[in-house]
């Protein structure tokens, strides 16, 4: 069996906003309408192939609540990337994205190494009730000037979930010089 390339890859964003669904539609292909608030940290392992390389996404389930984000470094110590995920609907959980990736690089020499993240939104399938469009939210992760990408996606009918990752994966490989 072949090597795989193992890369931490922490999710945070507000509560409720969909980072558990996402996670578990990507790992067993299910959607799970109802899943329990994440108490603390859930970890999960993904493996898949970029590129002709084997990686292994240690995907790393952070709580949304404001209360539990100063445990954050914590557990941000060695991420390879991230993902900053938000709710389509609801736009006061895209409200503190700066305060969300500012604890983050304060984690990550990013003189050294910048960590890449993924401006991700949620609830896709919720879209006629968007209250952040679709271009704001590319614009936001522009300006911000410290996310690779920005994607939409749902974790109910698993449109662009694998994306996600797979985009996050690319960009990590391409941070240890694997691929181009």
């Amino acid at each position: 069996m072949s090597d795989y390339t193992p890369f931490k890859l922490v999710l945070f964003g507000d509560g409720g906003v969909g980072k558990t669904t996402l996670i578990k539609r990507y790992t067993t292909g299910v959607f799970e309408d109802s899943t329990a608030m994440t108490i603390g940290v859930d970890f999960y392992v993904k493996k898949l192939v970029i590129e002709g390389h084997n990686v292994s996404l240690q995907l790393w389930d952070f709580m949304g609540e404001e209360r539990f984000r100063v445990l954050l470094p914590g557990f941000v110590s060695g991420a390879d990337g991230g993902i900053f995920m938000f709710d389509i609907t609801r736009f006061n959980s895209l409200q503190n994205v700066k305060e969300w990736t500012s604890v983050i690089k304060e984690c990550v020499d990013e003189q050294e190494r910048p960590l890449p993240l993924v401006l991700v939104g949620g609830k896709l399938d919720l879209a006629a009730y968007r209250s952040v469009d679709m271009f704001y939210g590319s614009k936001l992760a522009e300006q911000k000037d410290q996310f690779i990408d920005y994607i939409e996606c749902s974790s109910k009918t698993g449109e662009n979930v694998e994306l996600v990752f797979e985009t996050i994966a690319r960009e990590m490989l391409k941070r240890e010089g694997l691929i181009k």
